[in-house]
């Protein structure tokens, strides 16, 4: 199998950098908004067909698409979700409140076209919602299994989140952004040698007010001893922001997709999550193949793990399966690919019945990454399993 090059193809030492946006930053209001709808179609009907779209922009809010659903889903149902959603993220300024913005809802039927090709028939199983390619990635660079300047992105913006919604940091606003560069030393990280937080603040605090307030939360997210000098911690680098969210700059769905994933350590197929339901497979194969990649190195068969699935509009079964274990597998790839395909059914169908996805578990997922998470009691986050770990040891030995 020829191996796929990687960010970090035969580098030992090297910085490497991933972003991660807040909920509040306006590309994702839009993706929580759009999987808030996703919610509440499978909710009511856990074989819905939705694919929402969301812009935002100052005082509005649009949402464009098509779905197959219950009746029960009105547009007056959206824009009520759509306000309660902008609510809990917490925008209640000038230029962009749950109060009063304004929610126009242009969603309509599914076609028919689409549906003729991705619904079951006699003979025919499920096909995939669309064609595509998707890629699912594993490291042991942190527990999550997960790259760790990503990681760390999240859980500096996650951390601020949290005290900001608990009110100890209430001068803070919803709509921010991290950045870490990390040092790697003979391939794993070591240290960050810098960190960018831009975080929306109340009118009158200055920049050294608002690092201040942010400091002791990157200090407690990353590990001991690895954070930046003074000289590289940048906090609010222009100096002020206190115009943001969609005033600031509009969102839309879908333009978040490395943030979403692995913060560019591996390829990626160029799909969106948000506002799909699960038998689009830019959604569900390439949860399936993180749980794939996580479950390889789970199982100790690699130090790091880059899987893709490829799938076309109608066909049930994937046109391809690649895995590369970047010089680190303990079991030859070709034994991997057999392995997976013997252990779990990669049909759009099989991907679906066997995480669980139709139910409604995806507002959760479209801020702080869909990948990396912890899963959840009611099967959020069904994808970060390791309980593929016996079949593939049994298989593989």
């Amino acid at each position: 199998m020829t191996p796929m090059p990687s960010p970090h193809a035969q580098l030992k030492d090297f910085l490497f950098t991933s972003e991660s946006v807040s909920e509040g930053h306006p590309d994702k209001v839009c993706d929580q908004i759009s999987d808030a709808i996703v919610d509440a179609y499978l909710k009511e009907d856990p074989y819905a067909r939705v694919a929402a779209e969301t812009v935002a922009t100052t005082d509005t809010v649009i949402i464009v698409g098509e779905t197959r659903g219950p009746d029960s889903i009105t547009h007056d149902l959206i824009r009520d979700i759509a306000r309660n959603k902008i609510k809990e993220i917490g925008y209640d300024q000038e230029g962009f409140s749950w109060k009063n913005v304004n929610i126009d809802v242009k969603l309509h039927n599914q076609s028919a076209d689409i549906a003729v090709g991705v619904d079951a028939a006699a003979g025919k199983d499920e096909g995939a919602g669309d064609q595509g390619i998707m890629f699912g990635y594993a490291c042991r660079e942190t527990p999550a299994l997960m790259p760790a300047a990503i990681h760390y992105s999240h859980n500096i913006l996650r951390a601020l989140s949290m005290a900001r919604h608990a009110g100890v940091l209430s001068k803070l606003e919803p709509d921010a952004k991290s950045q870490v560069t990390l040092e790697y030393r003979d391939g794993q990280p070591v240290r960050a040698t810098s960190i960018v937080v831009s975080t929306q603040h109340a009118e009158g605090l200055s920049q050294a007010d608002v690092k201040e307030m942010v400091r002791p939360y990157v200090l407690k997210t990353l590990p001991e001893g690895w954070m930046c000098d003074e000289s590289e911690f940048y906090v609010n680098p222009t100096g002020r922001f206190v115009i943001g969210g969609p005033v600031g700059d509009s969102g839309l769905t879908g333009r978040k997709i490395i943030v979403d994933t692995y913060g560019g350590s591996c390829p990626h197929g160029g799909g969106a999550f948000s506002g799909k339901d699960p038998t689009k497979v830019d959604r569900s194969a390439a949860y399936a193949a993180r749980y794939l990649a996580k479950n390889i190195v789970a199982a100790g068969y690699a130090e790091k793990c880059t899987l893709q699935l490829s799938y076309a509009i109608g066909v049930s079964k994937p046109l391809s399966l690649y895995v590369n274990t970047h010089g680190t597998g303990e079991v030859d790839e070709a034994q991997l690919a057999r392995a997976i395909t013997q252990a779990m059914d990669l049909s759009p169908r099989g991907i679906r019945e066997h995480l669980k996805l139709n139910r409604p578990i995806y507002a959760r997922t479209a801020a702080y990454g869909h990948f990396g998470r912890d899963p959840e009691a009611d099967g959020g986050f069904s994808w970060e399993k390791t309980d593929l770990v016996e079949a593939l040891r049994q298989i593989l030995g």
